[in-house]
């Protein structure tokens, strides 16, 4: 069963005005770990998750700067660059607001795609219907199209929250101070199919991928506790494990 996976972020003594400077390194070590360099979006929440934000900004996957020394004309990067988002969220501190930002990653999927029918396949098919004969999908026929398998790069919007101490009565306790929230932990498992060799391979990649980026974000930003944890409770590590020892 698919699962939500989070990693939580602390702090210690850490003061609201200091949250922009810990989200700042975090939001930039996705870049060189199959991430993207700029911020997707901002939101601003306050009090709890059920109230209406007070802040959003979209800057989407391009984002234009302006020219600068001696440049003619804008250059362009992917999104906002952490710095500048942190500062334009954070123009708002209040103890009870949550700061949530958006963010690209990308990990390896597997992604089922139809094959195109030859054109001699399709023939047989239109006999079929005339016919009145038409095949029931499932059925083995070398003429019907077949679902080929195969692994892709697939981006993610990851969503990375720095906490205020009031907000929603005290989440960071639990949550962290900064709390990345990864999406589904499948491409970290693909637990509905069976893994090959070359399947082995691409997930071990994804894992590589998670534990090098949780590693850094902790080191870059100076965290002293971080927990990787799941919505369900179950442990990645074990689900890992567990995965890889039924494959054939």
């Amino acid at each position: 069963m698919a699962d939500t996976l989070y990693l939580s972020l602390w702090y210690p003594n850490l003061r609201l005005e200091g949250l922009g400077d810990k989200l700042v390194p975090v939001l930039s070590a996705f870049a060189a770990h199959g991430g993207e360099r700029g911020v997707y979006s901002a939101t601003v929440w306050p009090v709890n998750w059920s109230e209406s934000p007070v802040f959003q900004q979209l800057w989407g996957r391009m984002a234009e700067l302006p020219a600068t020394g001696g440049e003619s004309a804008a250059s362009s990067i992917r999104g906002a660059e952490p710095p500048h988002a942190v500062e334009e969220a954070l123009e708002i501190l209040h103890d009870d607001y949550a700061y949530e930002f958006q963010i690209g990653w990308s990990l390896w999927e597997l992604e089922e795609t139809t094959a195109d029918p030859s054109p001699r396949s399709l023939r047989g098919l239109a006999q079929d219907d005339n016919a009145g004969g038409r095949r029931k999908i499932g059925e083995d026929d070398s003429s019907i199209a077949r679902l080929d398998p195969r692994w892709l790069r697939s981006p993610r919007l990851v969503r990375v929250t720095g906490f205020g101490p009031l907000f929603d009565e005290g989440a960071y306790e639990q949550d962290g101070h900064i709390r990345i929230d990864f999406g589904s932990d499948t491409a970290f498992l693909e637990e509905d199919v069976q893994l090959d060799a070359v399947g082995a391979r691409y997930v071990a990649e994804n894992v590589r991928q998670l534990v090098e980026l949780t590693q850094a974000v902790e080191k870059e930003s100076g965290a002293t506790a971080r927990l990787l944890w799941s919505e369900l409770g179950e442990s990645l590590a074990s689900r890992l494990a567990a995965r890889l020892g039924k494959r054939n």
